[in-house]
């Protein structure tokens, strides 16, 4: 177990020591990267310093197990509910303060650490009686035992502070929140981190047991299993690990992945993370459609083995399969807000906040993780800093404290494709700008160039480099084929 004291905001790098997404300590994807998922949870973030300046420290024993960074508290809340720093006491009552947190995610399992560790009380609602590490969800998939490693009960940790229930309405006006079953939980503070919905397997949203949930995967390894010929619908993120997880551990089934547009994974992420993703997939013998959406959708099983599945294009491509699994459609997960937040809600449904992550309108209302309208990737990693963030502030205001503001710590690309899947000019992160500077006079001298982010695993003896993604199984020596259009 590794202890880290004071300091700033502090993470590790994954057990597996590779980093996915170009930020410090954001989850690895997959078997891209490596098996050692579990391992490779991301510990919740601990800020030096009292509460007024975010200094709130999570307690996350049982829900990392073994596996947790656990950080000496800079300062710590006592039984009175009296916050002790730096040898003075400033009294803080807690009495007539209530949170409720809806959704057990990464944002809301730390916030709900951080709130238990202060003793502010606090309510987390889930539909699920475990939380669920999602990162994980697709190896589960895969590999036979491994989902049990991926739900850990939310009462063992948070004991009375937790209700499983679906979430059908907020009162704003009473300020309740209101259950499927009919219980009405009062707040005086909320916290919104309710995530994004999807598709089995990548997603599992659903009233459930942990052991129904357990068994929802298994049935899920073995439809893989009795697959030769496998398509995967959809290549952002989760339809690109799903690809891998499966070639990594079945090398001799056939994997096609299809998607809609030429460039795979998430459009937030750097161009090169982008590009490298589709050269492993190469590399594995996945086999790539690419700017072709599926047709017949609807119709098609999904996640049932069949001797006989015919998948077509609207390019008229069919591709014959035993099992087919759509990882597409991730959508922020509004349903227990929209009616209550009409007005606050962006286009895609998540929440429009403040500089401190309140909901627009709404001082005593927070929203974190995926369901907040933050310019920047959406990642465990950033849900966990919104935690941080959002307690501190309820700490703030219950002390008429100034609120400490959340800083993205990524800019997003807004570059877009044209149709041979390059990437336009756009906004970039200033690292970047820099490093396409030096490719440039790399690239001129005919030297090798390694692209900005180390991110993904690199071929035995081989130095990354830019290339096109045609040209990965070629066996080549790998060089920029880019010219002055390189990023």
């Amino acid at each position: 177990m590794t202890t880290v004291s004071g300091g700033p905001t502090v993470s590790r790098p994954h057990k597996c020591g590779k980093i996915w997404g170009p930020s410090w300590g954001s989850p690895c994807l997959g078997n891209l990267l490596c098996k050692d998922i579990l391992g490779c949870l991301l510990p919740l973030q601990g800020v030096n310093g009292g509460p007024e300046r975010g200094g709130v420290v999570p307690q996350t024993t049982h829900l990392m197990e073994d596996r947790v960074v656990t950080f000496q508290l800079p300062a710590v809340m006592s039984e009175s509910s009296t916050w002790s720093e730096m040898g003075s006491q400033v009294s803080m009552d807690v009495g007539a303060v209530h949170v409720v947190i809806v959704g057990g995610g990464f944002g809301g399992i730390a916030a709900a650490s951080q709130l238990q560790v202060l003793n502010i009380p606090f309510v987390l609602v889930d539909m699920k009686d475990s939380f669920h590490h999602n990162v994980a969800a697709l190896r589960a998939s895969v590999e036979s035992g491994f989902a049990k490693k991926t739900f850990i009960s939310y009462s063992v940790t948070f004991k009375e502070n937790f209700r499983q229930g679906l979430v059908v309405e907020i009162d704003l006006k009473n300020q309740t929140v209101l259950l499927e079953d009919g219980e009405a939980l009062s707040f005086t503070y909320l916290i919104l981190a309710t995530g994004s919905t999807g598709l089995f397997p990548g997603k599992f949203n659903q009233v459930s047991s942990q052991q129904m949930a357990i068994q929802a995967y298994e049935d899920m390894v073995t439809q893989v299993q009795c697959a030769q010929s496998i398509v995967v619908i959809g290549g952002g993120s989760a339809g690109v690990e799903m690809a891998a997880e499966i070639k990594t551990e079945y090398p001799e089934k056939e994997v096609t992945l299809i998607h809609s547009r030429m460039a795979l994974a998430d459009k937030e992420l750097l161009p090169c993370v982008r590009q490298e993703v589709k050269e492993i997939l190469l590399r594995k013998g996945v086999q790539l459609l690419l700017s072709e959406r599926v047709s017949n959708l609807e119709a098609l099983p999904l996640n049932k083995h069949h001797e006989h599945i015919t998948v077509q294009t609207d390019k008229g491509t069919e591709v014959a399969a035993n099992l087919v699994i759509a990882c597409s459609g991730i959508k922020i997960n509004s349903s227990a807000y929209r009616s209550a937040f009409g007005d606050q809600l962006a286009s895609d449904g998540a929440l429009r906040v403040n500089e401190y992550l309140q909901v627009e309108g709404y001082s005593h209302i927070y929203a974190i993780g995926d369901c907040a309208d933050v310019r920047e990737p959406k990642m465990a990693y950033h849900a966990s800093l919104h935690a941080s963030v959002a307690v501190a502030n309820i700490v703030n205001s219950m002390k008429q404290r100034p609120l400490k503001a959340y800083k993205p710590e990524l800019e997003v690309s807004t570059e877009e494709e044209n149709d041979t899947g390059d990437i336009k000019d756009g906004s970039l992160l200033k690292a970047k700008r820099k490093h396409k500077k030096k490719h440039k006079e790399r690239h001129k001298m005919g030297e090798e160039v390694i692209p900005l982010v180390v991110l993904l695993e690199r071929p035995s003896g081989t130095p990354r480099r830019w290339q096109d993604s045609t040209s990965s199984a070629a066996g080549a020596p790998l060089m920029c084929t880019r010219g002055s259009s390189c990023p």
